[in-house]
């Protein structure tokens, strides 16, 4: 199949912040997957951008952003009401731009837990489900699951894609609290992997390998959700 090519679009957060995306949109699309970045890398990320890649040639489009910390050049993340806010502005750019089609909003760690946050306060308008790709439950070494309380908030279905060496969501932690929310929640762990979704070498697997497992599930789950 060929590539798709980003498309580079800019939307308004309010009336002081506009922010960044990229569009990448194969010609047969079925949904639009709203993808914020994690917090220490931006939206060009090869990971994101390989994930969009990927999950074009099984028909569904990405739009990737930049949260406003990002856009500047700054490490600090923004907010939770500024991020929030910013999730909003992407899934309302993403219905303006592929209008008519289902919209999954989701993204890899802080980026999806901010989509969650402002799912959880009010449903995002347009959103069947949510994807998370390495939901962060607690910070390295310092177990715990405060942060998936909001989780019960989200009336829409929501994918957990997880490594089971994620040093951000122990599996003790993890899986209860998916367990927990109930048939909206549905987790995939990926083997070996860790929160960047890397795995040793020894393994045998390459990140190509690594990437085609999360498109798979995400566009499988998706048929659950929207249908084929």
């Amino acid at each position: 199949m060929t590539k798709s090519k980003a498309k580079a679009v800019f939307f308004s957060v309010d009336p002081e912040r506009e922010v960044s995306g990229l569009l990448v949109a194969p010609a047969e699309v079925r949904a639009v997957y709203v993808l914020a970045h994690g917090a220490g890398a931006g939206m060009t990320h090869p990971f994101l951008a390989e994930m969009a890649g990927a999950l074009a040639e099984r028909g569904i489009a990405t739009l990737r952003y930049q949260f406003p910390y990002m856009e500047k050049g700054g490490r600090r993340p923004d907010s939770p009401a500024v991020a929030q806010a910013t999730v909003r502005a992407a899934v309302g750019e993403a219905g303006r731009l592929m209008p008519q089609l289902p919209l999954v909003a989701g993204g890899k760690s802080f980026g999806g837990r901010m989509t969650s946050s402002a799912a959880a306060a009010e449903p995002l308008a347009g959103v069947v489900g949510i994807a998370f790709l390495g939901f962060p439950l607690h910070p390295p070494g310092r177990p715990g699951d405060e942060r998936g309380d909001h989780l019960f908030e989200v009336t829409v279905p929501m994918l957990f894609l997880q490594g089971t060496r994620d040093e951000f969501a122990e599996l003790e932690l993890i899986g209860p609290l998916v367990r927990r929310l109930g048939r909206r929640a549905t987790i995939h762990l990926v083997d070996q992997a860790n929160h960047s979704f890397r795995v040793p070498a020894k393994t045998g697997r390459r990140p190509a390998d690594i990437i085609g497992e999360l498109a798979d599930t995400l566009a499988g789950w998706l048929d659950t959700v929207v249908g084929p």
